[in-house]
């Protein structure tokens, strides 16, 4: 079995964040118990645990986030669709930095119903490859 990365976050409300990463972000759903949800996020094995004593406001998170980098089109698709849905949180626009030593990256990042910090990225002349 080929190794596979797991994260595992506090949300406040199952239902809602599992539908926001499902429904919205189009993650592949998983395993579902009463207080937690697995859901695929682009290969990353992601556990969302009900448990809202833990959930921080994503003004409150600093730098701390997660992501994932695609390539450019699937990246700008996500972007695309996530601008259609009126309450998504951005944090950041998509945009493209200007500084030389992001080598051309392109991003945005939105917050999930629990405050979670999520990063999507790409960079010019990089291949990145994967699936919600």
């Amino acid at each position: 079995m080929a190794p596979t990365l797991h994260l595992s976050l506090p949300v406040s409300d199952l239902a809602r964040a599992r539908s926001f990463y499902v429904d919205v972000l189009g993650c592949r759903p998983g395993r579902v118990r009463p207080t937690w949800c697995d859901v695929w996020f682009w290969g990353m094995q992601l556990t969302l645990q009900e448990r809202p004593d833990e959930v921080l406001a994503a003004s409150a998170q600093g730098v701390r986030h997660f992501g994932v980098s695609l390539p450019a089109e699937q990246m700008r698709a996500v972007a695309e669709r996530l601008a259609r849905v009126a309450d998504v949180v951005w944090l950041t626009p998509l945009a493209t930095a200007t500084d030389p030593t992001l080598s051309g990256k392109t991003s945005f990042k939105i917050a999930d119903p629990s405050g979670n910090v999520i990063e999507l990225k790409t960079y010019e002349g990089e291949a990145s490859s994967g699936d919600a």
